[in-house]
């Protein structure tokens, strides 16, 4: 019975694991790009368990099994533990005309815990706050911080789309668009920082592959993939961030990156898992931001609960002149 067992737990664990690989979109098999942590997690217990089984050609192959599941996870998310090198170098923020703090959060809309949020923003003092799943009632309540944030795009949407973006910087040539789903909204354009900088900015929040949401993950994937093609990151500083629905490790967010060019500040620091703030076995980094070679790394870090299902995300870029 105990090796029955064993076994078929060890079947479950390898046909998620092969799940992605099959040539569908669906979030059936899309959705195992997610728990990557937690199947090697699962595989290790099983690889140990089996040292305890009576057959030993069955103890052989739950072994070569789960070992081989666990390696497979660990090379994707490796890049997210301080056992790999860093993407981008880390500096003092010591020139405060040439840095920009940007603040993440997915405030989760039936959420109105709008006072936590408020004093993580004055304690931190963003340059920059983007808000996911903004309808009205979050964009009334955080009104208390329009006198800091002079410059601000509201897109109040009660169906857990909405954005609002409030920033220090003057905002230029900012659009709300569509890009490939009505109702899913995100914004573009540049942040002035001063006479002589200007940052591209994208700041995205794509529907998920979910049952609840998009069967497949082809809307998210195309949305992520035509901002990667659309980015010139030798040409002008861009920053990428939002709550892209996709985990940092999957292949969608590595093509992202190898067609964008941008930098993942994480990498080699950690997994900043923001999703799910409840949960704690089962949580990822869903909240991300990307840049261009123009920036070195100041300081991100994960905040508190502001009881959503998302903690937000806090990063600090240093822009560094590349000529």
């Amino acid at each position: 019975m105990y090796d029955n067992l064993l076994l078929l737990l060890t079947v479950i664990l390898f046909s998620i694991t092969m799940a992605p690989f099959l040539p569908y979109d669906h979030w059936l098999s899309r959705v195992w790009e997610f728990p990557r942590v937690q199947i090697a997690v699962i595989a290790l217990v099983l690889l140990l368990a089996s040292l305890c089984m009576s057959s030993q050609g069955l103890t052989l192959l739950v072994m070569a099994v789960n070992t081989g599941i666990c390696l497979y996870q660990l090379i994707w998310i490796l890049p997210y533990t301080r056992c790999y090198p860093t993407q981008v170098r880390k500096v003092s923020a010591t020139n405060l005309e040439q840095t920009i703090k940007i603040m993440t959060s997915n405030v989760l809309m039936t959420n109105h815990s709008a006072n936590k949020l408020i004093d993580l923003v004055k304690l931190h003092q963003p340059d920059v706050l983007i808000t996911l799943e903004s309808d009205r009632w979050w964009q009334a309540a955080l009104s208390e911080l329009h006198s800091d944030y002079l410059y601000r795009i509201n897109e109040p949407l009660d169906n857990l789309y909405g954005m609002h973006l409030y920033s220090k910087y003057p905002l230029e040539e900012m659009r709300v668009l569509n890009l490939i789903e009505q109702g899913i909204p995100s914004i573009h354009g540049y942040l002035r920082i001063n006479n002589n900088l200007k940052i591209k900015c994208h700041f995205l929040h794509p529907a998920p592959p979910s049952p609840t949401e998009n069967a497949t993950a082809t809307p998210r994937d195309k949305e992520l993939l035509l901002i990667a093609k659309q980015v010139s990151p030798n040409i002008e500083p861009t920053i990428v961030t939002g709550d892209l629905n996709d985990v940092a490790w999957s292949p969608t967010t590595r093509a992202f990156r190898n067609i964008s060019g941008l930098k993942d500040p994480r990498i080699g620091r950690g997994m900043f898992n923001t999703f799910h703030a409840d949960y704690l076995f089962l949580r990822w980094p869903l909240d991300h931001i990307f840049h261009s070679d123009h920036f070195a790394l100041s300081e991100i870090r994960r905040m508190p609960s502001i009881d959503s299902d998302h903690f937000p995300l806090l990063s600090e870029l240093v822009y560094i002149d590349k000529k």
